[in-house]
């Protein structure tokens, strides 16, 4: 697995519940922007609509070689591809309030296919993510201690 970019933004804010991986329909310049690393996923977030998968507000360069170069398309939506029980089971987390679906990365797999891990998540309030910031310095602390009585 290649991993491509992460999105460390959506483990701050968010509390993810659990994961899914997911294709993505790209076209052939925003393969070659993907192997290039010009991607963001920083605000970017999937929903439902017409029932099918979208990647919303994800930014993918243009690629610098492409025939036809459009800056707009750089954050249109692109369809991610579940399988079927997949789309009811998160159509049906969604309903509930407060879950969204956030990308977390996006990776090359085994068969060098592209694809995208999802998180099915809860929004963080600011004393929740103060007490994550707390306990990571606390951590971080207990291992230096170890690491300085060796």
């Amino acid at each position: 697995m290649k991993l491509i970019t992460t999105n460390r933004k959506a483990y701050h804010d968010y509390t993810v519940d659990y994961t899914i991986e997911a294709g993505i329909a790209l076209t052939g310049d925003e393969v070659k922007s993907l192997r290039a690393n010009l991607v963001n996923l920083t605000g970017s977030f999937a929903n439902i609509h017409n029932g099918e998968l979208y990647l919303l507000n994800c930014y993918i360069g243009t690629y610098s070689h492409a025939y036809l170069k459009t800056e707009d398309s750089s954050r249109r939506s692109r369809k991610l591809l579940v399988h079927k029980r997949e789309l009811h089971r998160i159509a049906g987390e969604i309903a509930r309030k407060g879950v969204t679906i956030v990308p977390l990365k996006i990776y090359f797999n085994e068969k060098n296919y592209i694809k995208i891990e999802l998180g099915i998540a809860h929004h963080k309030n600011a004393p929740s993510k103060k007490g994550a910031l707390r306990e990571r310095d606390i951590q971080r602390e207990a291992e230096r201690e170890i690491k300085n009585t060796r």
